[in-house]
């Protein structure tokens, strides 16, 4: 991370003036992010607002002038123990490191102490001084909503003023391109809390998006010799305890639901399914890589605190599928996976290395809790994915720990309007299930063996790749996923007659289009259908009428024509089927 030091260190800052100006608060602790820190806070009774924060920040730079270096202190865990007798946040930490020989970290700058690991820069060297608080939250002690809730302070730190106030202003300007904000405005989803929370619901808008995007994934996946198949989205809770996930992801299953003599399950994942089918005939070598595709809902549990507009939902749609290949296959597949995944991306204006890039997801071999315990696949696998990348000279980084318990990934992370990454899409190794489920295929000399299996997903969840989209494109999509294409604009009400006969030859052209006859000047009727960030609107007045053709403007305020309504149609089909970004 970026000036992790200096936010590590910042966030020791912000809670010296915390206490200084609250002695009763308690602070807990306060990790460095992606561009910024953090620092949570129990402040008891007393309510904090936004208001607060200057006042903090003021007694930041304050205590700021003080501070010229951090010094180090090794403890027993009974001196810590006593030093924070008051603080049962602090006492927890040290109780985890309590062991026979253990010892405590302290740092200290000026009149404040706090319990950490270290990691700070030198502020004699690198003043602390370029930063800014952003914003509380609500956030639960450790994560669990079992836990008390404590007041988080967000802030940010660079080393100098010109960073800062460039990293200030990208704030604002992903405060603009926000996909929760963008989708209200254009009026693309909503939510309902007598529907449940991280449940969107699509309005006709947002479904036309969607639904372009599915045309698109799957005629896309067809065309590279992918099979499509439909499974249903549950199944019996035998079927996830075959495949291993019950106990990696039950807490954030839904609860199981009690049928007849059978105890069902919404799925959280498809693989299982798949490979259900895939045991259900015999195969030969000759079929494989064998690709199972799946536009397939799915349903997770996630935290209250977590669910993010489109980003982080409960129900969503992946574009899955499970490639069943031979071990000798399993680079060509892989390779072949990211040649689509890199396609889909340059459709959506995304440039690799700076729109996105990968991460190697490795396994922690210590943690066998965690992940599958066989050195020597999880070796072999990580070679091959590394191999890929590395032959293809993809820009790529690794991530200990981030693999599936059955093994490696590549995941595609992209870069949000705020800066921070997401995992869009992945492709996984997995040599795990294979066995579980006892997966064959005939080989060569006719004996049985064993595939492998790819997992991958093309454009990942829907809903998270509508929210990417809306982003990236502020709303103004492309006119091929532009749920309104054209808005007609007759000047009087007595070009409507003529108005409509255009819009009845669009929709039969399969351009989707819109009549505004609202009794409104034209100026309001154009500034109307660049507020909604309509690709195309065809102006009709009399000079149009008389001479059967249309003028048109972009939401960029161009204007040309006169066009003849089939020019403009043969153009907008074009950009349309060509999937341009103009």
């Amino acid at each position: 991370m970026k000036n992790e030091k200096l936010n590590h260190s910042c966030s020791h800052l912000l809670a010296a003036a915390v206490l200084e100006l609250w002695p009763d608060v308690l602070p807990t602790l306060g990790p460095a992010i992606e561009n910024g820190f953090y620092y949570d806070f129990d402040f008891g009774n007393k309510k904090v607002s936004d208001d607060d924060l200057q006042i903090i920040e003021d007694k930041m730079h304050e205590i700021s002038l003080t501070w010229t270096n951090f010094e180090r202190e090794e403890i027993e865990p009974k001196k810590a123990q006593e030093i924070y007798k008051n603080n049962p946040y602090k006492l927890e930490l040290i109780a985890e490191h309590s062991g026979e020989g253990e010892t405590i970290t302290i740092y200290k700058s000026g009149n404040f102490s706090d319990l950490c690991r270290g990691g700070h820069i030198d502020p004699s060297l690198i003043p602390i001084k370029y930063f800014k608080l952003l914003s509380l939250a609500g956030a639960y002690w450790r994560g669990s909503e079992k836990n008390r809730m404590l007041t988080r302070i967000y802030g940010t730190c660079w080393s100098s003023q010109k960073e800062l106030d460039s990293h200030l202003t990208m704030i604002e300007e992903s405060k603009k391109r926000d996909h929760r904000t963008i989708g209200k405005d254009l009026n693309l989803f909503v939510f309902s809390d007598l529907v449940g929370k991280g449940l969107p619901l699509l309005t006709p808008k947002g479904a036309t998006i969607r639904r372009e995007l599915e045309r698109f994934v799957v005629d896309e996946e067809l065309k590279r010799g992918y099979q499509h198949v439909l499974t249903p989205p549950l199944a019996k809770t035998d079927l996830y305890k075959t495949s291993g996930h019950y106990p990696y992801y039950k807490d954030t299953m839904y609860p199981v639901m009690k049928i007849d003599d059978e105890e069902l399950i919404l799925r959280p994942m498809t693989c299982p399914h798949h490979f259900m089918l895939y045991k259900s005939s015999l195969h030969s070598y000759k079929e494989l890589p064998l690709r199972y595709a799946e536009l397939s809902p799915q349903y997770r549990y996630e935290k209250s605190g977590e669910l993010t507009g489109l980003m982080r939902v409960r129900m969503f749609t992946l574009a899955d599928a499970h490639i069943f290949a031979t071990k000798e296959q399993a680079k060509q597949v892989i390779s072949e996976v990211l040649d689509l995944i890199q396609d889909v991306n340059s459709i959506f204006g995304m440039t690799k290395g700076q729109d996105y890039r990968y991460r190697l997801s490795l396994g922690d071999r210590s943690d066998s809790k965690k992940f599958y315990k066989d050195d020597a696949a999880w070796e072999y696998a990580e070679d091959v994915l590394r191999n890929v990348l590395t032959e293809r000279a993809e820009p790529f980084f690794d991530g200990l720990g981030e693999a599936a318990f059955y093994g490696p990934k590549i995941d595609v992370q992209v870069k949000k309007a705020n800066g921070h990454e997401e995992t869009a899409f992945t492709v996984q190794y997995d040599f795990v299930m294979p066995t579980r489920f006892d997966l064959k295929f005939i080989d060569a000399d006719g004996k049985e063996s064993q595939p492998i299996v790819i997992h991958r997903s093309s454009i990942g969840a829907f809903e998270r790749t509508m929210a990417f989209l809306i982003e990236k494109f502020a709303g103004a999509f492309p006119t091929w996923l532009s749920p309104i294409q054209v808005k007609v604009l007759p000047i009087s009400e007595k070009h409507q007659q003529y108005a409509m006969e255009i819009v009845t030859k669009l929709r039969s052209a399969g351009i989707r289009t819109e009549l505004d006859d609202r009794n409104e000047s034209l100026n309001s009727k154009i500034r109307d259908a660049q507020m909604e960030k309509i690709p195309y609107m065809l102006i009709l007045g009399e000079k149009e009428m008389t001479a059967q053709t249309v003028m048109q403007r972009g939401r960029n305020g161009k204007q040309s024509g006169p066009f003849s309504l089939e020019e403009f149609i043969s153009n907008i089909k074009k950009e349309i089927d060509d999937k341009l970004i103009v």
